[in-house]
């Protein structure tokens, strides 16, 4: 399993560019109004403008100040199995989106991680762990 990426929820996405750009030095892959990422080399790190209560954009509430680590196994379904059969709660199953097979999952304080599916060039590309 390897990390992949983190998603750090922003309440202000220009004023967190700036930081993470011109204060950290980290070099953006790309940028807009809801959604920035950059590189770290061998992980993503992912801006995404967090959420007010009652958003229409999202399902949940996702205020600023949080983050959700995204990790990465060869067999989705088969990661998926062994969490459902060690009772993690799973919010969301296995699905496509974004182009990719991905699943959300709770850990026991909440916090929210993603888990997805490599896709064969990342595992080629990609000592494995």
């Amino acid at each position: 399993m390897q990390l992949t990426y983190t998603i750090v929820f922003v309440s202000d996405m220009t004023r967190a560019v700036s930081f993470y750009r011109d204060v950290l030095g980290l070099t953006p892959r790309f940028e807009t109004s809801h959604w920035t990422e950059f590189d770290t080399g061998a992980a993503t790190l992912a801006l995404h403008l967090a959420t007010a209560p009652g958003d229409a954009r999202t399902e949940r509430n996702e205020p600023a100040g949080r983050a959700r680590p995204g990790l990465s196994v060869p067999d989705l379904d088969e990661f998926h199995r062994r969490m459902i059969a060690k009772n993690v709660r799973c919010l969301e199953a296995p699905r496509e989106t974004f182009g990719a097979r991905i699943a959300t999952y709770a850990d026991p304080d909440g916090l929210v991680f993603a888990v997805s599916e490599r896709r064969p060039s990342e595992s080629d590309a990609r000592p494995s762990a």
